[in-house]
């Protein structure tokens, strides 16, 4: 049997070569197919993919920022509470004093100490003088159009009242 020779591999791409050189220069440049320099399949594919990332990663992102708006807003609260807690806080160390309570109970309730007189000033109200009768008439509506608490207590005023009988002779 006859050793076949190998066709030696420089000579095989240089004949490629060659057989394109020579397709090229025959065909002419409007028959030849234009090389696409914008959008690839894989540039689509890529296009697609970044597009699902930014899509997935919108939910995601949108509660990270409402979650941090919401600690925010806790941090601003729980430093308010611990100003009133501190606030109460100083108040428990003044009521721990007996001079601040005995000072407050006269002052506020206007207790006296044994063997004081209390004298309370009462300020001159602004309104006229009315006499007490006519005060109390125009205070109440009277009629149907009292409230239900009015007619009642009425009702019982009247009841207090002697009854007059009218002799018919």
């Amino acid at each position: 049997m006859p050793t076949q020779r190998r066709p030696d591999p420089g000579r095989r791409t240089a004949a490629r070569a060659a057989v394109r050189a020579q397709s090229r220069s025959t065909t002419p440049a409007a028959d030849r197919e234009p090389r696409r320099a914008g959008l690839t399949t894989r540039a689509a594919v890529l296009g697609l993919v970044v597009c699902a990332l930014v899509v997935s990663a919108a939910l995601p992102l949108r509660e990270f920022l409402s979650q941090r708006s919401d600690i925010r807003q806790l941090q601003q609260s729980q430093a308010v509470q611990q100003k009133r807690v501190a606030a109460l806080e100083e108040q428990k160390q003044r009521l721990a004093d007996p001079t601040y309570v005995t000072s407050l109970a006269r002052d506020r309730l206007h207790f006296v100490r044994p063997g004081e007189t209390a004298y309370v000033v009462l300020a001159p109200s602004d309104a006229p003088a009315v006499p007490s009768g006519a005060k109390r008439a125009a205070a109440a509506p009277a009629g149907a159009e009292a409230p239900w608490y009015s007619q009642l207590w009425g009702s019982v005023r009247s009841a207090d009242r002697p009854v007059q009988v009218r002799s018919s002779s």
